[in-house]
C-alpha cells in the first residue's frame, strides 16, 4: 500500500509530507485548496505526463516521491527481474519523479533510473486511480474487456489465447511471404545463390582473420624481432658476462657457503630454479630466432587472403564467425524458397492446426467470460440499487465481432450498456450516463471486481481484488467520486468505500460530509497565504472533535452552530458504529 508521498515545488505545494494507512484515508477541504493537486502529484509519481508548467513559480524543478510498503510477499518481484532493477529492501518501492525547468524529467525506482514504460508497468501492481479522465476511459470498450477480464480471473486463458494469436499470426506472415510473385521470388534467388556462393568460394574457418592477422604482424616485422630476440638471447646466455654466466658464479659461491653454513641451503635452491628459468628463456629465443625466416612470398599470401577477407566483412559481418553465421541464415532462407511449394503446402497445414488451437482457447475465454458477465451484471445492479439508481438495468452485451478471425484479446467484443430510467432501453454508456452515474458506477464495478466470489472455470474461489498477496493492500484512488451526488446517495457511496477499504487502502478526495463521516483517517487541505505566496499545507485530523468539526464545516460553511456540530459528531459515532 502507499505509505508515504513527498512533494516539493509542485504547483501551490512547497513542501509537503504525508503519511496514509489502511483503511479509508480521506481528504476534504475549500472548493480550490488543492485536494486534487495531490492525486495528480502521485500520477506523475507513477508515470502521468510532465509538464515544466506544474514547478512552482520561481523554482528550478519539482520533485515528488512515492513510498509503497508491503509486508510479507511482495506484488512487484517478477517486474523488478524483468528490468533489472536491483530491489534492495524487497518490502519497499520508492517512486521519485523530477520535473525540471528546462523541460527534462527524470524517473527513478529506488533511486535507479527508469522507463517511463517499465514506471507505467509497475504502475498497474500499485494502483487504481479514478478520477474525471478514468471515468472516460470507462466509455471504451477495450477498457470495459479489461474491467471484464478482471472481474473473471480470466489472465490466464488470456495470455494463452494472445501466445497461440502470435503463433498463428507468425505462421501467416510466413505464408504471405511465399504468396509474393514469382518474379520477386526468382530475383531473391539469385541474390541468395549469389551470396552463398560467394562465401562457400571463400572456404572461411571461424577465427581465421585473428590468425592471419597475427601472422601479418610477425611477417611484417621480421627483422625488429630477430633484433629483439638475439639481444635477449645474448643478455641471457651468450656474451660474456650474460645473466646465466653471473648466475652461475653466484651458485658456485652459495655452494661453498653452504659447506659451512647450512642456513644457504633455501636460498642456494631458489637460485638454482632462477638459473633454470632463465635458461628456459634463453632456450625459447634460441630456438624463436632459428624459426624467423622472412618469407615475402607467405607475406603477400596473408595480405591478399585478408583483403578478401574485408571484402566479406563490408558485405556480410565484422568477423569470419558472423560472415559464417549469415551464410548459414542465407541458406536456410534460399532453401525455403526453392521448397516454396513444399514449405507452403507445410503452413498451410500448421495454420490450420494453430488456428484450431486458437479458436478453442478463444472459445473457452469466451465461455468464461460470459458466465463471469452475468454474475457481474447481477452484483453491479446491486450495488447501484445501493447507489440510488435503484431503477437503473445494466447490462453486457457480447456483439458480433467485426473481425470473425478473433486478435491477441480473443473472438469477443462487448458493450457495458445501461438504462438510468425506467421505461428506457439500454444503451451504451456514453450515450446515456452522466458524470454523477459514471462516478457511481465506477465505484460499483471496482467495489465488486474487488470483492469477487467468482471460481471461474476452476472451482478454486479467487483471491480478492484488492489483495494481491499475503501482506499486501492494494490501493484505490477516488477523485471526484461525489459528482452529482448528495444526500441518501452520497450516505450510500461512503458506505461502499468503507466496505472497499475493509481488504484495501482507499484515498478519496470528497466535498460530502456524508462520505467523509465514514473515513478511518481524515486529512484537512487548505490554501494559505504566506508572505507573498500561496501554499497548499494538508493537516491530518485527530480524534472525533477536530474531525466534527470538519464535518460541521462541510455541513454548514463558515457558520457552524451547536446543532451543527452535534449533528457532526452523531454522524461520525453512527459511520463508526
Amino acid at each position: 500500500m502507499l505509505r508515504e508521498i513527498h512533494i516539493r515545488n509542485y504547483a501551490v505545494v512547497e513542501s509537503l509530507s504525508l503519511e496514509f494507512f489502511p483503511g479509508l484515508n480521506l481528504l476534504s477541504g475549500e472548493t480550490g485548496s488543492g485536494k486534487s493537486i495531490l492525486v495528480d502529484a502521485l500520477g506523475l509519481a507513477l508515470g502521468g505526463r510532465a509538464s515544466a508548467d506544474v514547478i512552482r513559480t520561481g523554482q528550478n524543478r519539482a520533485t515528488i516521491t512515492a513510498v509503497f510498503k508491503a509486508d510479507g510477499k511482495v506484488p512487484w518481484e517478477e517486474w523488478l527481474e524483468e528490468y533489472g532493477i536491483d530491489g534492495g529492501d524487497a518490502s519497499e518501492m520508492i517512486l521519485r519523479r523530477e520535473i525540471q525547468a528546462e523541460g527534462k524529467n527524470r524517473l527513478l525506482v529506488n533511486d535507479q533510473p527508469v522507463t517511463l514504460t517499465a514506471i507505467r508497468s509497475l504502475a498497474s501492481y500499485l494502483v487504481d486511480i479514478h478520477g474525471q479522465n478514468e471515468h472516460v476511459a470507462l466509455l471504451e470498450r477495450e477498457a470495459q474487456m479489461d474491467l471484464l477480464d478482471q472481474f473473471a480471473k480470466s489472465s490466464h486463458l488470456l495470455d494463452e489465447v494472445g501466445r497461440l494469436y502470435r503463433r498463428r499470426r507468425e505462421l501467416e506472415q510466413e505464408l504471405e511471404e511465399l504468396g509474393r510473385n514469382e518474379q520477386d521470388r526468382l530475383r531473391t534467388l539469385d541474390l541468395l545463390q549469389f551470396q552463398v556462393e560467394e562465401i562457400r568460394r571463400a572456404h572461411l574457418e571461424a577465427g581465421e582473420d585473428l590468425r592471419l592477422e597475427e601472422e601479418q604482424r610477425v611477417l611484417a616485422n621480421v627483422e625488429k624481432l630477430r633484433a629483439a630476440a638475439a639481444q635477449g638471447f645474448a643478455h641471457l646466455y651468450e656474451e660474456e658476462g650474460s645473466a646465466c654466466a653471473r648466475l652461475a658464479a653466484v651458485t658456485r659461491s652459495l655452494e661453498d657457503l653452504r659447506r659451512y653454513d647450512a642456513s644457504a641451503e633455501p636460498h642456494l635452491e631458489s637460485l638454482n630454479a632462477a638459473r633454470v628459468s632463465l635458461e628456459g628463456i634463453a632456450a625459447y629465443l634460441r630456438d624463436y630466432l632459428g624459426k624467423l625466416d622472412a618469407d615475402p612470398q607467405r607475406l603477400e599470401e596473408i595480405e591478399d587472403r585478408l583483403a578478401q577477407l574485408d571484402r566479406l566483412k563490408r558485405k556480410y559481418g565484422k568477423t569470419a564467425e558472423e560472415i559464417l553465421a549469415y551464410g548459414a541464415q542465407v541458406e536456410q532462407q534460399l532453401g525455403r524458397l526453392e521448397h516454396a511449394d513444399e514449405r507452403r503446402h507445410e503452413l498451410t497445414r500448421e495454420l490450420e492446426k494453430a488456428n484450431a488451437e486458437y479458436r478453442r482457447a478463444a472459445q473457452a475465454l469466451s465461455e468464461q467470460r460470459r458466465s463471469a458477465a452475468k454474475v457481474l451484471e447481477k452484483k453491479v445492479r446491486q450495488e447501484l440499487e445501493q447507489l440510488g439508481m435503484e431503477k437503473a438495468r445494466f447490462e453486457i452485451c457480447f456483439l458480433n465481432p467485426t473481425n470473425v478471425a478473433g486478435n491477441s484479446r480473443g473472438i469477443d467484443e462487448i458493450e457495458m450498456r445501461i438504462s438510468p430510467n425506467v421505461g428506457e432501453e439500454p444503451r451504451p454508456l456514453e450515450r446515456v450516463a452522466s458524470g454523477g452515474e459514471l462516478s457511481r458506477l465506477m465505484l460499483a464495478l471496482k467495489t465488486v471486481a474487488a470483492e469477487s466470489p467468482w471460481n471461474g472455470t476452476d472451482g478454486q474461489k479467487a483471491h480478492s481484488g484488492a489483495a494481491l498477496g499475503k501482506g499486501w493492500m492494494r490501493t484505490f484512488i477516488f477523485d471526484e467520486v461525489d459528482a452529482g451526488i448528495g444526500g441518501r446517495v452520497a450516505e450510500r457511496v461512503g458506505q461502499r468505500l468503507k466496505r472497499l477499504a475493509r481488504n484495501a487502502q482507499v484515498l478519496c478526495v470528497t466535498h460530502l460530509p456524508q462520505i467523509a463521516c465514514f473515513a478511518d483517517h481524515h486529512y484537512y487541505v487548505e490554501k494559505l497565504q504566506r508572505g507573498s505566496r500561496t501554499v497548499t499545507e494538508v493537516r491530518y485530523l485527530a480524534g472525533e472533535k477536530e474531525r466534527a468539526a470538519e464535518l460541521a464545516r462541510m455541513l454548514s460553511g463558515s457558520q457552524i452552530t451547536d446543532a451543527v456540530l452535534k449533528h457532526a459528531v452523531a454522524m461520525l459515532r453512527q459511520a463508526a458504529g
